[in-house]
């Protein structure tokens, strides 16, 4: 960082890096993709934004089934940010309803690591860690972990038992995907690990109502702590019926458009009872914390939804302990699949993740590893 850097600087420079998870440069085959099964990296983006003072900051982005597609995409918004001051997060935030209203229309993912990266040099001019700047609420917070689609009960019983172990806070089933493969599952679960360990169920739209109401009630004799996304998150009628037919928490909205402002309709017609939000689907840094205050002023909890990389995570971090409605911290599980492009990493101890050290968002990138997989640059 310069030192004659400046919070007046504006935006001079944006690159966009589209990179494949594979070592051997070829994209996920989308049938196979969308079932995430697990067991190799995906694609993902990086975000810089460079100050005409040569402050850089960066994000990892989204990289969907293909980071060439998401990275162009989020060149669309490159016009936007440059000549900006990176410190107006909030400015930029509100006058992009305008830039993409009219004639963008970006994805849901596109917005957040421009968003991020300018925290990035805002907390390295401040010379502060952006947590720090956002409000600490706390300095560690505890960690559950998420599975990815697995074959059937052996394997989600190992999973969870190993999580148990190295002193996790809990384990979050995303099932099979039929009612009965799934009862099978959360209850295997529930025996293996004992009643005093944290569970939740993630079946991601599996589910018709009836369907729903039949899982939810089973979930709720094993003492899971809440159900996501049973149904699409914008199935208003259905979830709203569930929440009120029963009793365990119903949770969603981390793929919702609008930021504070659809999650605000969501409070307000009580579709359900725990939102989501993340800094990699929901708007960046600024609009997750919008986004959570809002929830904490009406009494609900704001679980900040897994941003799969854990480039994203460590940004996802700062705003986890700068909120006070939000339990958990989660990752995907095993690490293997999403832990790269890194010299450091998340710190875990006791089950806690712990608050990251060094200005900005404290992310040491490995660029030899960032450069060997990048395949378009916008």
């Amino acid at each position: 960082m310069s030192k004659n850097a400046k919070s007046d600087s504006v935006i001079e420079k944006i690159e966009i890096r589209a990179c494949r998870g594979s070592d051997k440069g070829e994209s996920i085959d989308a049938v196979r993709g969308v079932k995430l099964p697990g067991g190799n990296r995906p694609d993902f983006t990086v975000v810089t934004l460079t100050t005409a003072d040569g402050v850089t900051g960066t994000s990892f982005g989204f990289g969907a089934l293909d980071a060439t597609i998401a990275g162009k995409a989020m060149s669309a918004i490159k016009p936007f940010f440059i000549g900006r001051n990176p410190f107006d997060t909030e400015k930029a935030l509100k006058e992009f309803e305008n830039f993409d209203r009219k004639w963008n229309h970006v994805p849901i993912y596109a917005y957040g690591p421009f968003d991020n990266a300018c925290w990035d040099i805002k907390g390295k001019i401040a010379e502060m860690p952006v947590y720090k700047m956002l409000g600490a609420a706390r300095e560690e917070v505890p960690l559950y972990v998420s599975s990815m689609f697995l074959p059937g009960p052996d394997e989600y019983v190992a999973e969870a038992l190993s999580a148990k172990a190295k002193g996790y806070k809990g384990y979050k089933l995303h099932p099979p995907g039929t009612v009965e493969e799934d009862i099978a599952c959360y209850r295997a679960v529930r025996k293996a690990v004992g009643d005093d360990f944290n569970l939740m169920a993630d079946s991601v739209i599996a589910y018709n109502y009836e369907e729903a109401l039949k899982v939810g009630r089973e979930l709720e004799r094993l003492n899971y702590l809440w159900m996501e996304e049973p149904v699409l998150d914008v199935n208003f009628n259905t979830l709203k019926k569930l929440r009120e037919k029963l009793d365990i928490p119903i949770c969603g909205t981390e793929v919702i458009a609008g930021a504070q402002y659809s999650t605000a309709l969501y409070i307000k017609e009580d579709i359900v009872d725990i939102v989501r939000t993340d800094v990699s689907w929901r708007g960046g840094l600024t609009a997750v914390m919008k986004t959570a205050h809002l929830a904490e002023a009406f009494g609900v909890r704001c679980e900040l939804h897994t941003t799969i990389y854990h480039g994203l995570e460590m940004v996802q971090l700062h705003a986890s302990l700068a909120i006070s409605n939000c339990q958990f911290f989660e990752t995907l599980y095993p690490f293997d699949d999403f832990n790269f492009g890194l010299k450091n990493g998340l710190v875990i101890k006791d089950g806690y993740v712990q608050a990251p050290t060094g200005v900005g968002l404290g992310i040491e990138y490995d660029w030899d590893f960032i450069d060997k997989h990048t395949v378009e640059i916008y």
